[in-house]
Formats: structure tokens, sequence, C-alpha cells
């Protein structure tokens, strides 16, 4: 390696300060997506420790990324709008509907994924705290709501699958 090469390598390193910084974000962000992963795996779901966790973190690292190469505000937003559209992609690709039951599986996952994503993206742009205050709260609404979401969940399933077409479609029907 060159002389010129070995010191612009050597002056694109952070200082001190800023390495504890950027790996505190980082860490921060590896927490709050292992926090909702680990959730999801002793729930037995899909996307479980390893998949919210890379998340958080890749989710962290574009945006220390594009902070640390001096993106200005404006462009940070777009970065963080492109993120969000990708995660749309992936918690898509998480939603299976499964046509004979008429029910619609994985709508959690894909919102776990997304609160994930958002966290490593506070956690990118420095809001640690924010980042582990969203996961909390999204910690409360996966633990705490299991047995509300079960009741609901499961008469609207039946009723659904079991129940009369809405009145509106009636009428069309009708009319046809």
């Amino acid at each position: 390696m060159s002389g010129d090469a070995w010191s612009e390598l050597m002056g694109s390193l952070p200082s001190g300060t800023q390495l504890i910084d950027v790996g505190l974000r980082l860490f921060v962000a590896l927490v709050v997506g292992g926090l909702v992963g680990l959730q999801r795996e002793l729930t037995h779901k899909p996307a479980g420790l390893r998949t919210h966790m890379l998340l958080s973190l890749g989710t962290a690292l574009v945006l220390v990324s594009a902070e640390q190469a001096g993106m200005s505000k404006s462009d940070l937003s777009r970065v963080l709008q492109g993120l969000v559209t990708g995660l749309g992609f992936l918690g898509g690709g998480a939603i299976l509907k499964l046509t004979a039951e008429h029910e619609i599986h994985g709508l959690t996952t894909a919102a776990g994924l997304w609160v994930t994503a958002a966290a490593g993206a506070a956690a990118g742009l420095g809001r640690l705290g924010l980042a582990i205050v969203g996961v909390t709260l999204g910690l409360l609404v996966l633990a705490a709501f299991v047995s509300l979401e079960r009741k609901l969940g499961h008469n609207a399933s039946r009723d659904a699958a079991n129940g009369p077409p809405p009145r509106n479609q009636e009428r069309s029907d009708k009319s046809r």
C-alpha cells in the first residue's frame, strides 16, 4: 500500500470519541433489535432474534455511514425515506395470506420488523433514549396484549370466514 493510500485510510478512521459514539449507537441498535427479536423468538415467530438484530444494526449502520460521510439533513432525510420504503417490501414479504382459511398471517411480524428498524434508525441518528423508549413500548404491545389479541383475533377470524357478507355487498349483488 502506498504512503498516500495509507494516509487516506488512516485519515478516514474516526477519532477515539467518534469511535465510542458510533460504537455506542450501533451497540444500542443491536440491543433494541435483540430485545424485539428475543420476544419474537420466544413466541416461535418466523423472524426472530438474528433477523431483528441484523435489521436494526443495518438500519443504524446506513444512517451512521450517511451522517459520518457529511450528508446534509435533507440528504439524510432521503436516505431515511429509502430505508422506510425498502422496509415496506421486507415487511410485505413477511405477510402471508392463506386463501383457503381466509386469514392473513405475519402482520405483527412485519410491524415488529418496522418498529425494530425505526429503533435502529433512532439509534443510528444518535437518539439512543428514543430508540430504547420506542422498543420498550413495542415490547409492551407485543407482550401485554397477547391475550386480548387472541380473544379479538379469534372472533374476528371466525366472523370473517363464517359470517354473512356485508350489507353493501348483498345490495350490489342483487342489483346485478
